[in-house]
C-alpha cells in the first residue's frame, strides 16, 4: 500500500513537460543571458518572427579574402533562440570556374565565433614571423609579403 501511495504522490506532484516550450522567439529588446535571450510573450510573436530572408542575396565578396558571411544567428533570426543552433550562408569568390561558390553552414552554438586563419596569422600585431614560418612552411619573404598585405607586424 505504501509503495502505491508513494508512486501516486510522486507522479501527481511532478509537472511533466511544464517547462517545455514549443518555441522561444528571442526578445532582442531585453539583455542576453547565459541561456540566450528571454522569450517573447506568445501573444507578441508573429509569422514574420519565423521568416528569414538574409540568404536571398549573395554577400559582398570584393574584399581581401574574397568571401562573405551572411549569418542567421539569434540576433538576426530570433526564432532560433533557445535551440542552441545557428546557420549562415558563406559566399566564396575563388578563381575556379565561372561562378561563385555558396555554402550553407550550421553551428552547434547560437552565437558562434568566426576566426579567419589568414587574418589571424598575418594580420596580427607583433606575432613573430619565425613562428609563422615554422607552422606554415613559408619562407621569411612570403611571410613579410602577406603581413604587408594584411597589415600585420612583428
Amino acid at each position: 500500500m505504501l509503495p502505491i501511495l508513494f508512486l501516486f504522490l510522486l507522479f501527481s506532484s511532478t509537472p511533466f513537460l511544464s517547462n517545455a516550450a514549443d518555441f522561444c522567439v528571442g526578445d532582442l529588446t531585453l539583455p542576453e543571458g547565459p541561456a540566450g535571450y528571454p522569450c517573447k510573450k506568445p501573444a507578441a510573436v508573429t509569422v514574420n518572427d519565423f521568416v528569414f530572408t538574409g540568404f536571398e542575396k549573395a554577400g559582398n565578396t570584393s574584399n581581401i579574402i574574397k568571401a562573405a558571411v551572411s549569418p542567421a544567428f539569434t540576433t538576426q533570426f530570433p526564432a532560433v533562440n533557445g535551440l542552441g543552433i545557428s546557420i549562415a550562408r558563406l559566399d566564396l569568390a575563388i578563381n575556379a570556374g565561372d561562378c561563385n561558390a555558396v555554402a550553407i553552414v550550421s553551428f552547434s552554438s547560437p552565437s558562434p565565433g568566426l576566426q579567419i586563419t589568414t587574418i589571424a596569422l598575418f594580420g596580427s600585431k607583433n606575432f613573430p614571423s619565425s613562428i609563422i614560418e615554422k607552422t606554415t612552411f613559408l619562407d621569411d619573404a612570403q611571410v613579410k609579403k602577406l603581413k604587408g598585405v594584411l597589415g600585420g607586424t612583428g
